[in-house]
């Protein structure tokens, strides 16, 4: 996997918490705060399917998707 360095400007209180944690799971700061937005993309594609679903829009049934897909 590639990486890209970023310059971000974070509350002091954000900083701390991702500091004691790097420290308390011996992990870099860039580890956590990849892995929380992990987890945070998976909670917003959560959301979004939630959404879709009470939108009711329409869906697809595997063999309907790999057909439309050519597999």
């Amino acid at each position: 996997m590639s990486t890209v360095r970023l310059n971000i400007t974070l509350p002091e209180s954000v900083n701390n918490d991702i500091t004691y944690y790097a420290k308390e799971l011996n992990e870099k700061k860039s580890h956590i705060i990849a892995s929380a937005l992990d987890m945070y993309f998976d909670y917003i594609d959560l959301k979004e399917a939630e959404k879709r679903v009470e939108a009711n829009e329409p869906t697809l049934t595997l063999s309907e998707m790999r057909e439309e897909l050519g597999l």
